[in-house]
């Protein structure tokens, strides 16, 4: 978490610092990229840094939940659906939408695995137990085990089918019945 100085900047000013960091954890990896680097490709001082950030994992730990934060947004809220064919249909159109970021971000997809990593996210507990609710009132996801199971289990593939995806293999048809299946979905 960044100190509370850090989140009194301007929003352009803290984005402009992730940026930057994001950039240099993504070229050299989190754990080779130079925190001297980073601040000094900010613009800021050793001294502003260390007002902003307990120090360089401090900044690792920022500059990963803002990227797990830009991978939900472009998957978005997930909004209940009417039907079977929609809920598949948003669960995919989902699917698509955060490729597409990931393409036009690198940052982001050479990060994504660390971010995926770290632990479970409110955020991100909340998309995935509102697609299982949504799932469950259409009859698509098994009703019959409690929700906190289902949702983890639906988290934990839905990360190692992500996991897979940036490792370079085709999300396909096959992928998509392994979540069916876990779902007892017809």
């Amino acid at each position: 978490m960044p100190l509370p100085r850090f989140d009194r900047l301007p929003d352009d000013r803290r984005a402009a610092i992730l940026a930057v960091a994001r950039a240099e954890f993504a070229e050299h990896g989190p754990e080779a990229a130079s925190y001297n680097k980073i601040i000094e490709g900010a613009g800021i001082s050793k001294t502003a840094a260390y007002h902003y950030f307990d120090g360089r994992n401090d900044l690792l730990d920022t500059v990963l939940d803002d990227v797990k934060a830009r991978l939900l947004s472009a998957l978005r809220v997930w909004v209940g659906t009417s039907t079977p064919e929609r809920f598949w249909a948003e669960l995919r159109a989902g699917a698509a939408r955060l490729v597409t970021h990931l393409d036009e971000h690198p940052d982001d997809r050479a990060l994504a695995p660390a971010a995926m990593d770290r632990p479970d996210d409110p955020a991100v507990t909340k998309w995935v137990s509102d697609v299982v609710r949504d799932g469950q009132a259409l009859g698509i996801i098994r009703t019959d085990l409690d929700p906190a199971l289902i949702t983890a289990a639906t988290a934990a593939l839905l990360r190692t089918l992500d996991g897979w995806a940036l490792s370079g293999h085709p999300v396909g048809d096959a992928e998509w019945s392994l979540l069916a299946g876990l779902w007892g979905a017809r």
